[in-house]
């Protein structure tokens, strides 16, 4: 049993806040399998009744940056992901979206995982379309330089995190660790399209972003979705050379028509897999304009595009012209050898 982590557990009880110094030791305690899980628990819990702050996140991201197996990639590299936990079981947009932007001339690094809190994760459908997900990882960087896309599969990167997997579970309910996962891109890629579960969290991830140094961000959240949508109105939250602002868009700005979410309603792994494939091959339709919504975005955040309609003419030109499927064909390819 740590008793390191007592005096943050003493102060988190009166009511108090931790500094990001404060939550960095605390997490680090945690990540190196000295708290027992009851303290790792109380820790959790304490933070989520009270609502956890931009200065617990940085922290916390702090520790769990500095346990993870990295990798290096080009300073224009970008991650598109998200949180997870918005329930919804739609289609996989951001593994998609990571195509279209690799197709477009952009380096992805895609962070992601199996399914967790939706039925069907990233790695699970891009398992099914043939990448390989155990690549030795050091080989990771020379597969981003020819596929122009890597998939950074978090449990490989972050093994510390599997210290805190059995109290996380027994709690049965969101906390901090579910805000980690997309601040800590094992690239360290200073550019992110990144969606949150609820649009209160667009703001506080953005100026955590802010916080350890990131040049460019859209923090989003669709209707429910942590991902923008073509079904109405977007909370999105911008990060730029550390300036923030916040703002709504629409699928109306971008020039694409609106559709219900139930229009990108996602199945089981082959069935996603064959969308996403379906996808890149040219196939019309709701999950086509969500994709193309996000790769907008994206393409602003990398400095690619000026507004979201030139990012969906240039996603348009990427599945138009194969560029966004032979980057999906040539990550298996290379992965696979």
């Amino acid at each position: 049993m740590s008793t390191t982590l007592k005096p943050a557990l003493a102060r988190l009880a009166a009511g108090e806040t931790l500094s990001d110094e404060q939550a960095e030791a605390a997490f680090d305690i945690i990540m190196s399998g000295e708290a027992t899980p009851a303290q790792i628990g109380a820790l959790l819990m304490a933070m989520r009744l009270r609502g956890e702050t931009v200065a617990e996140i940085t922290g916390a991201v702090r520790a769990m940056r500095a346990r993870m197996t990295a990798i290096a990639a080009p300073d224009g590299a970008i991650d598109v992901c998200g949180t997870g936990g918005d329930g919804a079981g739609t289609l996989n947009v951001s593994s998609a979206v990571t195509f279209v932007v690799a197709g477009c001339g952009v380096p992805v690094a895609k962070h992601g995982n199996r399914a967790l809190s939706s039925r069907t994760g990233g790695a699970d459908v891009l398992a099914k379309l043939g990448v390989n997900l155990d690549v030795p990882i050091e080989r990771l960087p020379a597969i981003l330089a020819e596929a122009g896309c890597v998939f950074l599969f978090a449990p490989r990167h972050h093994p510390s995190m599997r210290h805190a997997a059995g109290p996380r579970v027994e709690l049965g309910t969101r906390t901090l660790f579910n805000l980690l996962g997309p601040l800590a891109n094992p690239a360290r890629v200073r550019r992110q399209l990144t969606g949150v579960f609820s649009s209160d969290w667009t703001r506080p991830m953005a100026e955590t972003l802010a916080a350890l140094g990131h040049r460019s961000a859209w923090i989003v959240h669709g209707m429910g979705l942590d991902e923008l949508t073509v079904a109405g109105q977007n909370h999105v939250t911008a990060l730029r050379d550390g300036a923030i602002r916040s703002f709504l868009v629409d699928a109306e700005q971008a020039g694409l028509p609106n559709a219900p979410v139930e229009a990108i309603r996602g199945g089981d792994v082959a069935l996603n897999a064959a969308a996403l494939q379906g996808l890149l091959q040219g196939t019309p339709g709701a999950y086509r304009d969500t994709v193309l919504l996000n790769t907008a975005a994206a393409l602003i955040v990398a400095d690619r595009a000026g507004s979201l309609r030139e990012g969906v003419a240039l996603a348009e030109q990427a599945i138009a012209s194969g560029a966004a499927l032979a980057a999906l064909e040539t990550l298996r390819r290379v992965s696979a050898a």
